[in-house]
C-alpha cells in the first residue's frame, strides 16, 4: 500500500483499485470505456487471469479523483456485469502495492559508477550492461520506483518500461 494517501491538487487524490471480473471477450473494453466515457484518467492499468478454472481475471487501475469521483467510480464498477468484486486499496488498512521497472540509463565515468551506487542503495539489479550502458530491474511501491527514476535523470537516463500496479490483501483472506 502507498506509504500515504497521494494528494494531488485540492482534494483529487490517486487511489489503486482492484476489480476481479469474468475473464470474457469485452470486459477490459468495457471497464475502459466507463473510466474514457465520463472523462476519468487511468494512471497505470494491468489486467490478468487469476483463476483459469472460475474464468476470472483481476483488473488493477490507478486513478485519481476527488472522493466523490473516486466513489463514483467505485459504484460504476460494482453495476458492471462481469463484476464479482471492487476493492480500493488505498482506502483498505492491509494491502500490499507492487510495481516492476525496467530503467536503461546511458554514461560512462563517475555518471555510470554513482548509478550503479544509486541502484545498489534502491536494490535494483542490472540485467544488461554494455560499456555505455546499463538496464536497471527495479521491483517496489511505485513512490520507490519514481524516486528512482529521478535519481537516474541526471545519470543519463535514456527509457523507461513499467508495469503497472499489483495489488493484493495482506493476511490469509483473499479479495
Amino acid at each position: 500500500m502507498h506509504d500515504t494517501k497521494v494528494k494531488l491538487a485540492g482534494d483529487v487524490e490517486r487511489h489503486t483499485l482492484t476489480v476481479l471480473v469474468d475473464n470474457e471477450a469485452g470486459v477490459l473494453a468495457r471497464v475502459v470505456g466507463l473510466f474514457s466515457g465520463r472523462g476519468y484518467n487511468i494512471e497505470s492499468l494491468t489486467v490478468a487471469e487469476v483463476d483459469a478454472m472460475a474464468r476470472t481475471s483481476r483488473i488493477t487501475i490507478v486513478t485519481s479523483g476527488t472522493p466523490a469521483v473516486i466513489e463514483q467510480i467505485e459504484t460504476h464498477l460494482r453495476r458492471l456485469v462481469p463484476t464479482h468484486k471492487v476493492t480500493n486499496w488505498t482506502s483498505a488498512k492491509a494491502g500490499i502495492e507492487r510495481e516492476m521497472a525496467l530503467v536503461k540509463v546511458a554514461g560512462t565515468g563517475e555518471k555510470r559508477v554513482e548509478a550503479l551506487r544509486m541502484a545498489d542503495a534502491f536494490r535494483a539489479r542490472p540485467v544488461d550492461t554494455t560499456h555505455a550502458s546499463f538496464v536497471f530491474e527495479i521491483t517496489g511501491a511505485p513512490s520507490k520506483i519514481d524516486s528512482f527514476v529521478e535519481l537516474m535523470r541526471p545519470l543519463g537516463l535514456v527509457e523507461i518500461s513499467r508495469t503497472g500496479v499489483a495489488a493484493i490483501s495482506r493476511g490469509p483472506e483473499a479479495m
